[in-house]
């Protein structure tokens, strides 16, 4: 099934050359010019999946994926063939293709690292200085010119207990809290140029008790009982008393003490589904004002999520760096049903049969964030010139889009919170990077469709035969391949053990990624690329040739992730 649409939600104006791209520090959210009409196809998807020597490179099947209801984008033939419209052919992500060699090279070693360690989201007095920013209007920030910021006022503190809960300088729960999750393929290892996080918060009913009073302990319930829902598996809890909630957690048929939420779902026989929230929620659940579904979050819940420079403590451990490039947001608006999304998603591959090159809307501006018709808004912050955060303007925002309204590999158009840790993991997975990093993390594995398990990350880089999409990651190569092109057995068994010794960057490595991102923030030409990349790249298409396909004859079928043994 096509997934890749052409959206249009503003003025386009092709330029060409990247000379003409935009700098500011000021950014104008009521310009809705579109130099890329294309942003929400990421760079990735323009490399040239055949090698110089006609070997076979898979990293597509990190995104396109026979998918699981409610998502029925069910993308992956997009691991066979470039199916773009006409108009996406050409690569406009031309950042790829510039040297930033020069702009790197003029950035010292100490000024890139006193850099990333300055803390741009708040003060020393706890000030959160992005939300201070956003309540005193700056000139072109306010699209609807009533004054007010109107969309999210960033409200997270990044100061979490031993529970991964986030508190306020009063030490009060701000609702946010942090969970670990296995990185996705790729792009989003550290040693691939970011570190991030990621925060939930569900909605206030699922954090009140029946008497409406703020409960920490049925909030925990209920959002070990939403991860269950999102993975299809059971959670492992601290004991708790199901008689004190009235809800069958372990589902064994009496109430006594759970020490797991066990998923327990029977499509089409509502009799036979008897999980449950807890608390205010469950009451809202009897009366049919949440709803409760495999794969689905309910309405209300929100996520956070920062993109960081990379940073090294005192032992050479990657950690992530104080200062953000990003920070990222969405919120679930509307609930649908699994027909309502069968059916959008129908009426979306009609539309592509009927009109190819049609070019879509999308609802929304920078300051009230843009919905992806599944439900949810998503705004976005990056760095503006002197490295405070901004609002990303249309066109920058549109980046976000694609990747999260119809790709096959997503859980209710998310990435992180079904990829959270499993098995009886240090807190249960509910825990921030700074309070226990990747080290010593066993590598997962993953299921495939012929029922077979084999190592996520291993198995990564056996179809993809290198570290990232790009091929342009000789750290990983060098450690991991030897001169066949072969993968070492010696550290795949290291692998097993820690993933870090894949996903982590040497520190020479980290220093040049982060000086390359720091290039083009000065540049503020996000526009063309975001990537950290330092030289011209050769494995990336300018021009995606008509007809083109990628040689993959049997794309790459994973259902999901399973605990390490």
């Amino acid at each position: 099934m096509k997934l890749h649409k052409v959206y249009f939600w503003a003025t386009l104006l092709l330029l060409p050359d990247v000379s003409q791209a935009m700098a500011y520090e000021d950014v104008d959210l009521k310009n809705d010019t579109l130099y890329n009409p294309m942003a929400y196809i990421p760079p990735q998807c323009y490399t040239k999946t055949i090698g110089a020597n006609a070997e076979l490179h898979n990293p597509c099947y990190t995104c396109h994926q026979q998918s699981t209801a409610p998502n029925y984008a069910n993308d992956d033939d997009m691991q066979e063939i470039y199916d773009l419209p006409g108009i996406a052919k050409q690569n406009r992500w031309k950042n790829l293709f510039n040297d930033h060699s020069t702009a790197v090279a003029k950035i010292s070693d100490n000024e890139i690292t006193t850099y990333i360690k300055t803390d741009n989201y708040k003060d020393a007095q706890n000030r959160l200085l992005l939300r201070e920013d956003l309540q005193h209007l700056a000139k072109g920030s306010d699209v609807n010119g009533n004054d007010i910021w109107d969309g999210y006022l960033p409200d997270a503190y990044f100061s979490f207990d031993e529970e991964g809960f986030d508190k306020t300088p009063e030490g009060q729960d701000t609702g946010w809290r942090a969970f670990a999750y296995y990185p996705l393929n790729g792009t989003f290892w550290p040693t691939n140029g970011s570190g991030d996080d990621v925060l939930i918060r569900l909605s206030q009913i699922f954090r009140e008790n029946e008497n409406a009073h703020y409960d920490r302990d049925v909030y925990r319930l209920n959002l070990a009982i939403v991860q269950a829902l999102l993975q299809r598996q059971n959670v492992t809890i601290n004991t708790a008393d199901e008689k004190k909630y009235g809800v069958d957690l372990n589902q064994n048929g009496t109430l006594d003490q759970a020490e797991e939420i066990v998923f327990n779902w029977h499509r089409g026989q509502l009799d036979r589904n008897t999980m449950s929230y807890v608390g205010r929620a469950k009451q809202a659940l009897s009366a049919g004002q949440v709803h409760l579904a495999p794969g689905l979050y309910p309405k209300g819940t929100e996520f956070l999520h920062s993109v960081r420079y990379i940073d090294q403590d005192d032992d050479g451990n990657v950690k992530l760096a104080a200062r953000m490039k990003e920070l990222r947001y969405m919120k679930k608006g509307v609930w649908k049903t699994y027909t309502q999304l069968e059916n959008a998603t129908l009426e979306e591959l009609k539309e592509e049969i009927d009109f190819p090159e049609r070019l879509e809307q999308f609802s929304g501006n920078p300051e009230i964030g843009f919905q992806n018709k599944r439900g949810w808004v998503l705004q976005g912050f990056i760095e503006d010139k002197k490295g405070h955060l901004r609002p990303q303007n249309h066109e920058e925002s549109l980046f976000c889009m694609g990747c999260h309204s119809g790709l096959g590999v997503t859980t209710d158009s998310t990435f992180a919170f079904p990829r959270k840790l499993l098995g009886k993991s240090f807190r249960n997975g509910w825990y921030h990077w700074d309070q226990k990093g990747l080290q010593n993390t066993p590598e997962p594995k993953v299921t495939l469709a012929d029922g077979s398990t084999v190592y996520a990350y291993s198995h990564y880089l056996e179809q993809n035969n290198s570290g990232n999409e790009f091929r342009t990651n000789d750290e990983v190569m060098t450690k991991f391949f030897d001169s066949q092109g072969i993968l070492k057995p010696d550290m795949v068994e290291k692998l097993h053990a820690d993933i870090t010794v894949l996903l982590a960057p040497s520190k020479e490595r980290a220093m040049r990624l982060n000086k390359a991102y720091r290039a083009l923030v000065q540049q503020q030409n996000f526009i063309w690329g975001r990537d950290a990349t330092i030289e011209p790249l050769e494995n990336v298409y300018q021009q995606v040739p008509e007809g083109q396909k990628t040689g993959i004859k049997h794309t790459v079928q994973v259902k999901r992730l399973v605990p390490p043994s």
